[in-house]
């Protein structure tokens, strides 16, 4: 019997992408995404799809809910998991390299929002390493909620932003941490950037004093102040961090 052959770096790299990417519910072998990467990696597509529920024994946040992935972890799982969870640039780095031959991913919103300065006279390799690294926070954000503003439920992708929760300008290092990440809908984007909404430790909606004094107002009402105090809905996979929802009510929030 043929001995088989272990799983290169890449190959690593792509499942540990493609965990990120995709909701935990649709990691099987008939997901066309998983099907495209793994004919892309020389992979059948349930070997790949097994890759990804290996991750999900590794994700305390799969793990404490009850879920769990495959009991046959390697060293080489644990490794990688272990290596890039804490170095999120990296990962975003060689997932540039290994998407490179596939044209990388269409984004759904424009990404060079709140960081073009850092990038003006630099190289175009540059800039697709961080359109790719931003594609791949919004993949992970989005897919954590699943496709879903956190807030208020809104469930079109197209209206939804993966909102960084300390601005990308301020944490080098956790620019595309996951756990960095809140999925809310543009207009919930915006007045999370600009400190009208936080979100407490206990992880329910804070108003700023400026939108509880426009209660009266049908819109503000309607959009902000119903959910009040109410608890967002929590992600699958990538909880938020509250050391960073704690530096944005710190730093951002108009109280």
């Amino acid at each position: 019997m043929p001995k088989r052959e272990g799983w290169t770096r890449k190959q690593l790299i792509v499942a540990l992408k493609l965990y990120c990417e995709i909701p935990f519910g649709r990691m099987h072998s008939r997901n066309p995404e998983i099907i495209r990467y793994a004919k892309f990696i020389h992979r059948t597509p349930s070997a790949l799809a097994m890759k990804l529920t290996n991750f999900a024994s590794l994700d305390p946040k799969i793990t404490v809910s009850g879920r769990k992935g495959l009991s046959a972890v390697s060293r080489s799982d644990r490794a990688i998991w272990e290596e890039m969870t804490s170095n999120w640039p990296r990962l975003a780095d060689e997932i540039a390299s290994v998407e490179s031959p596939l044209g990388g991913q269409k984004p759904h919103e424009p990404y060079l929002d709140d960081c073009t300065e850092e990038f003006i006279g630099r190289t175009k390799s540059t800039v697709v390493e961080v359109r790719i690294g931003q594609t791949f926070f919004r993949n992970a954000v989005l897919s954590a909620y699943e496709f879903r503003c956190c807030i208020t439920g809104l469930s079109i992708p197209e209206l939804l932003i993966a909102s960084h929760i300390i601005p990308w300008r301020d944490d080098r290092a956790n620019r595309l941490n996951p756990k960095n990440g809140l999925c809310l809908s543009a207009v919930h984007d915006r007045a999370f950037d600009l400190g009208f909404i936080a979100i407490s430790d206990d992880l329910c909606l804070l108003l700023s004093t400026r939108l509880r004094e426009m209660k009266s107002e049908a819109y503000v009402k309607n959009t902000f102040c119903v959910y009040e105090g109410q608890p967002i809905s929590l992600p699958k996979k990538f909880y938020p961090d509250l050391g960073f929802l704690k530096y944005h009510r710190e730093n951002l929030f108009r109280g």
